[in-house]
């Protein structure tokens, strides 16, 4: 017989339903996303650890999860880590059979081998009008135990869990006809699987870092600061970190996290959203450069895949920066450059998965910034 399961919020509020994931129980912030597919990346994302996801499509589980096989620079394809980072699942409906061909076990099986508790038979979008009206809250999955003081992961040190403990490097296999490969140093928040691949498959070493590594006496050609989990202004030794790179002038980019950190550097404020942005239909306005005094005009919509809670104010940007790129939703930054130097970052993931690709390119602008930078 299925187990019952309790999902309690901080406002006492109790939700019934069933589990289907490990028997134990967990406490985190309680957040939502509106993608339709992708769990398995999802559920890798390193941004979401601490977090307790509510997946608004109806139907979970019905394709499976495939088994994680790695590529050839030894990434694990399909999945956007080594294992789950969430805290804990909550879905409407589970789907115990699934169907794929790539698919070699259930959900299920998958949650309860990484001891991750999960509930179904839940009203997801009544709980999603809640979060959505009184913004992201603490809680907890109970199941078959008495529960527990409820811990806000926002403020601990998130990023120490999920980055990586030693300096890593990825050499790059694309034939460049004997020209040297320029390298990037990868500051590593909790960093995306795709985000490394992405930059070797154009021709960029990595060396993947601890978040809180003096990454400066490296030789390096350009700086990629990666997403991760949790409030940029706990990180003040990334930050000053940072603040040493810029002061260099090699190429930067910042995602996610690592927009917010950059935003940090230079001097500006960040600040917690109601309920964040975590889908793969964010619809995001790209700015045109202001010149001759004229304020900036919007030229394309791009639709992109995001995940994160934070965002920068913009009233503390300085003069030397300037809005990229603004969320269509609620007129949020979601992308900011320098005006003369080759630093800029975004806040939504140009490396998708899941997600559209709209925005890929950004990694061609950076690449081509490195290189111009090693040529020059």
């Amino acid at each position: 017989m299925p187990s019952k399961a309790q999902i309690i919020l901080e406002d006492n509020s109790i939700i019934h339903g069933i589990s289907f994931g490990d028997p134990s129980s967990c406490s985190g912030e309680v957040v939502f996303s509106t993608a339709m597919v992708g769990y398995p990346e999802a559920l890798t994302d390193p941004s979401y650890k601490g977090q307790i996801l509510v997946l608004t499509y109806p139907l979970i589980g019905n394709y499976g999860v495939p088994k994680m096989t790695m590529d050839e620079y030894g990434l694990p394809k399909g999945f956007e880590s080594d294992h789950i980072q969430i805290a804990g699942l909550i879905v409407s409906t589970y789907s115990s059979t699934y169907s794929h061909h790539d698919a070699t076990q259930s959900l299920a099986d998958w949650l309860q081998s990484e001891s991750i508790p999960a509930v179904s038979d839940v009203d997801t979008r009544a709980l999603t009008k809640k979060l959505r009206n009184c913004g992201s809250m603490l809680g907890e999955i109970v199941i078959a135990s008495e529960p527990t003081k409820l811990t806000d992961p926002n403020a601990s040190d998130l990023v120490s869990l999920v980055s990586t403990q030693e300096v890593v490097r990825f050499e790059s296999h694309v034939d460049t006809q004997g020209k040297a490969k320029p390298t990037v140093v990868l500051l590593d928040c909790g960093c995306k699987t795709n985000i490394i691949r992405s930059l070797l498959i154009r021709g960029l070493n990595v060396l993947k870092v601890p978040y809180n590594y003096y990454f400066m006496n490296l030789d390096f050609d350009g700086l990629l600061i990666s997403n991760g989990p949790g409030d940029p202004k706990m990180y003040s030794t990334t930050i000053r970190n940072v603040e040493h790179s810029l002061a260099v002038g090699k190429p930067i980019l910042g995602i996610c996290l690592g927009h917010q950190i950059l935003a940090c550097a230079t001097g500006a404020d960040t600040y917690k959203l109601k309920y964040g942005h975590r889908s793969h239909n964010q619809p995001c306005l790209e700015l045109t450069r202001s010149a001759n005094g004229q304020p900036p005009e919007y030229g394309s919509c791009v639709i992109t895949s995001q995940n994160h809670g934070y965002a920068v104010k913009e009233e503390t940007l300085t003069s030397d920066w300037e809005v990229w790129y603004r969320n269509a939703n609620d007129n949020t930054i979601e992308g900011i450059r320098h005006r003369s130097k080759p630093f800029s970052s975004v806040q939504f993931h140009p490396e998708a998965t899941p997600g559209p690709v709209d925005t890929e390119g950004i990694f061609d602008q950076f690449v081509q910034q490195v290189k111009c930078r090693v040529t020059a």
